[in-house]
């Protein structure tokens, strides 16, 4: 009985942790998923919230949490810096900031601000990708526990994908830009247990004289348990694939992308589904067998879709996004078709959004460009349950945590709570 109430306790924990904590850019299994219950619908600029910090500069990075923690990647222009900062969970006060200086200007979009991939933890170290600057490990008191400097990234639009900790190991797609790769790093000192390039080569600006190449991948890697097997799957251009979490060895490969991947790989009942971007391409896929699957595995694929830039989330077989033209549309899993697409419309000036869908207590969280915080039901029956304007615009994500959730504005951090 003792040994069956211990077991109990650490499966509780092991839930307390899954609902309370937002460790990574979409959450702790990389799917855009909360268990999170009875989180704030409504808010505005001064109703539900709990806490506001102003932010020097502007960026499209989202912030995690950790227990009593916060913590967002931050660029200073001025100082030639780039920051992770921590903040107190409690009040927003700025606890302490680190990171390297970088002199040398990095190419990027006017929309893509420097910084732009979000942070990661597990609880004991914080890693933050810093593009041409590096990839940075510190404790949780800002000291630094290692660095790797993996070359300089190049790219028109700049960077944007995030790092992802599985186990004892990090996993980063550096680029896109000439050189562009899928790393595996020892988590705790950095270490480089195996790389792969991208395939069929190099993409963006080789030289500054030469016409750019609009092309790359931009994806976050995915771990997954699927078909029976560990799965580290990353959307490249033209296609996805999916490689061993421990080796780096190609499992299998679908092709049917077109040239610019922004989003993540989402899974769920053993079928993937990446998305592409500009004039982009979507493909199911099941994920149990090996080799080239493009014409045995694929299930579905639409070969135009509107752009996609944050990515989608599942829900009891159906896939929500909200599209970079701010229109949010449900998809049946299994056969691919449309079941309603509905553009979504806010105070703001702008519908654009960027924002990866996140999904907590069947409500889908967003916030566009403008400013609009859109919760809609994750349903077949589209129902919009709340428009909430914060004034200020965004490209980042929506983190839930312990019945708060965190916004991440060009000007601003936000907690939004109900009253307690």
């Amino acid at each position: 009985m003792k040994s069956i109430s211990v077991l109990g306790l650490a499966l509780l924990s092991i839930l307390i942790v899954r609902a309370d904590n937002w460790p990574a850019w979409r959450g702790a299994e990389g799917l855009g998923l909360s268990n999170e219950k009875n989180l704030p619908t409504n808010w505005s600029t001064n109703q539900n919230v709990r806490w506001r910090t102003p932010l020097a500069h502007p960026g499209n990075s989202t912030p995690i949490v950790w227990n009593n923690r916060i913590f967002v990647t931050q660029s200073a222009p001025a100082e030639k810096k780039r920051l992770l900062l921590c903040f107190d969970r409690a009040d927003g006060k700025l606890l302490w900031q680190s990171g390297p200086s970088y002199e040398t200007p990095e190419l990027s979009h006017e929309t893509n601000h420097g910084c732009s991939s979000s942070p990661v933890t597990d609880g004991e170290r914080v890693i933050a990708f810093f593009g041409s600057s590096g990839i940075f490990c510190y404790d949780f008191s800002g000291q630094e526990i290692w660095h790797r400097d993996l070359g300089e990234q190049r790219h028109i639009w700049g960077y944007g994908s995030s790092p992802m900790i599985h186990g004892d190991i990090c996993y980063l797609n550096f680029g896109p830009g000439p050189r562009q790769f899928l790393i595996a790093l020892n988590k705790k000192t950095g270490a480089t247990l195996w790389q792969v390039d991208r395939p069929g080569g190099a993409s963006g600006e080789t030289e500054k004289d030469k016409k750019p190449e609009w092309n790359g991948s931009w994806s976050t890697p995915l771990y997954a348990h699927t078909s029976g097997r560990d799965q580290l799957l990353l959307s490249w251009p033209e296609q996805l694939v999916s490689y061993d979490p421990k080796s780096g060895r190609e499992i299998w490969k679908c092709d049917g992308l077109n040239p610019l991947a922004y989003t993540s790989p989402i899974v769920a009942n053993d079928i993937a589904v990446a998305m592409g971007g500009y004039g982009g391409k979507d493909f199911a896929v099941r994920t149990d067998r090996s080799g080239d699957v493009t014409a045995t595995r694929q299930i579905w694929n639409h070969p135009k879709t509107k752009q996609r830039i944050g990515s989608g989330a599942i829900r009891n077989g159906h896939i929500y996004i909200h599209t970079d033209p701010g229109v949010a549309e449900c998809i049946d899993l299994k056969t691919g078709v449309t079941v309603w697409e509905e553009r979504l419309k806010g105070q703001g000036p702008s519908g654009v959004n960027w924002s990866s869908v996140m999904i907590a207590d069947g409500f889908c969280y967003t916030i566009t460009q403008g400013g609009d915080c859109f919760v809609f039901k994750a349903d077949p029956k589209f129902e919009v349950i709340a428009t909430n304007w914060l004034g200020e615009a965004s490209n980042s994500s929506i983190a839930p945590s312990n019945g708060e959730l965190f916004i991440r504005t060009h000007k601003a951090l936000w907690c939004i709570a109900n009253p307690k």
